[in-house]
């Protein structure tokens, strides 16, 4: 049986420069056999439309100025508007610690802040990652 390649749609929840960031992860799970689709700055709506039009696996967002809660509390109905609950969402940069609880509440548990290395989001996504 062949391993089905996992598809990522990463963005950002705000307009900014700050990508050297989510530029290094995507490049480390592309070299992990994964297929990413980056698109920089997307609203709700647009994230949602594309993960879904992609079929993606997973919505990876990555926030440097706290515009991750807004864009998190409109994108999770979206998806489960057209009936894509199983896309896994993931969020990284700059989330404070006062964010996680409503992020769990969610259903958003893969939260990763800075430092965090590249093989703990790998195992991460294998470890939530729906079959």
């Amino acid at each position: 049986m062949t391993k089905k390649t996992v598809r990522i749609l990463f963005t950002k929840s705000e307009q900014d420069a700050h990508d050297r960031g989510i530029r290094y992860v995507i490049s480390k799970l592309r070299d992990a056999g994964n297929e990413v689709i980056y698109t920089n700055f997307l609203y709700p709506e647009e994230i949602a439309n594309t993960a879904i039009q992609e079929d993606v696996d997973i919505i990876g967002l990555s926030s440097s100025t706290l515009g991750h809660m807004p864009v998190l509390r409109q994108l999770k109905p979206l998806l489960s508007e057209q009936g894509r609950e199983d896309i896994l969402i993931i969020v990284g940069g700059i989330i404070p610690d006062d964010d996680h609880e409503e992020l769990s509440k969610m259903g958003i548990t893969g939260i990763f802040g800075p430092g965090t290395g590249t093989d703990d989001i790998k195992k991460f996504i294998s470890d939530n990652l729906q079959p």
